[in-house]
């Protein structure tokens, strides 16, 4: 049910400026319009605003009419859209399209030994023989959501085998936290940054694959633990604005909004047993929402960085989808009714 502490009018009236907000914006078929347009379509399930979803569809066929960009494993993340625009349209073109894209990363995109997917980005920004935690949403999330809906196994056991995989490279033994990300050559970490938005990255999307997995699968219990572990330290890293630093293990690092949104809506998806964080972070986001819609303090575009200075010197000036479709995810989670 909608927590007790949310003021469903208010909460409904911030996400309306938000989405205003991003549909100002200009997006390319890449992760950051796939993230801001995963919010849009999450805000759209939650409140059944029919404007959103016909300015998504606006966007998609637009994109679709240009035809379809090269693949890359980043840039997955429309995917997300395109399933929601099936589901409420039931119009082909965006399944095919969707389809198109689960199709490369089961049959093209590159690996790692374990199996887990290169994180690709573009030309002129190679990482070879990287796995970043970003995957898990871009990638690994959309496969899940793809092979559930069209019960595909194939497409859902790879979505799976993509949670376990980063699971087995990002996640911290010892502080069930997740590294930003893993380099095959050197056989490291790299920086060995704890990063809050990757962290976010995987909290939301291990909340969001465990509705799509039947508990009588294997799957469903390695990835509740991964994600049950990871969420009882983050709650002791969340500051006193209700928000979480940048880089999760360093205080004085700045309080980053988009990570904090991410980690707040897995904490929301807990239920009563993470109730207090909860209304602790929205109450932290909501004072960093401008007047036009805008979510401020959110960290720009960040690389696996050399150290954890790298890190805190990315700017927050600018609005960012990201920073916009995490909040707008966080906030209709806590509209919706079920789960």
């Amino acid at each position: 049910m909608i927590p007790d502490f949310v003021n469903k009018e208010a909460l409904t009236e911030l996400i309306d400026r938000i989405v205003d907000r991003t549909f100002k914006m200009d997006f390319t078929w890449d992760w950051p319009g796939g993230v801001a347009y995963f919010g849009v379509a999450e805000a759209y399930e939650a409140t059944g605003n029919a404007s959103y979803l016909e300015k998504l569809r606006n966007w998609a066929d637009e994109r679709l009419e240009e035809g379809l960009p090269p693949f890359t494993v980043n840039a997955m993340a429309v995917g997300h859209l395109l399933l929601t625009l099936h589901q409420a349209t039931e119009d082909r073109r965006y399944l095919e399209a969707a389809e198109r894209m689960a199709d490369y990363l089961l049959k093209e995109a590159p690996r790692l030994p374990n199996g887990v997917f290169e994180h690709t980005v573009g030309e002129g920004f190679k990482f070879p023989q990287q796995a970043w935690v970003d995957t898990m949403m871009m990638a690994g999330y959309f496969l899940v959501r793809i092979g559930s809906r069209l019960q595909r196994s194939d497409y859902l056991e790879e979505g799976l085998r993509q949670y376990h995989g980063h699971e087995e490279l990002l996640q911290d033994g010892t502080t069930n936290l997740y590294y930003h990300g893993w380099d095959e050559a050197s056989q490291s970490h790299l920086s060995a940054v704890f990063w809050a938005r990757g962290n976010a990255w995987a909290a939301l999307t291990m909340a969001g694959a465990l509705k799509h997995v039947k508990v009588q699968h294997p799957s469903y219990m390695m990835i509740d633990g991964s994600l049950r572990d990871q969420l009882s330290a983050l709650v002791r890293l969340q500051d006193e604005t209700g928000l979480w630093p940048t880089v999760l293990n360093d205080p004085e690092s700045y309080a980053e909004t988009s990570a904090s949104a991410g980690i707040a809506a897995a904490l929301a998806s807990r239920g009563a047993l993470y109730r207090r964080q909860t209304e602790r972070a929205l109450a932290g986001i909501v004072a960093r929402v401008a007047e036009d819609g805008t979510v401020t303090g959110v960290s720009a575009g960040t690389a696996v960085m050399d150290d954890a200075d790298g890190y805190k010197g990315i700017s927050v000036k600018r609005i960012q989808g990201w920073g916009q479709g995490l909040t707008l995810a966080f906030l209709s989670r806590l509209l919706k009714t079920e789960g």
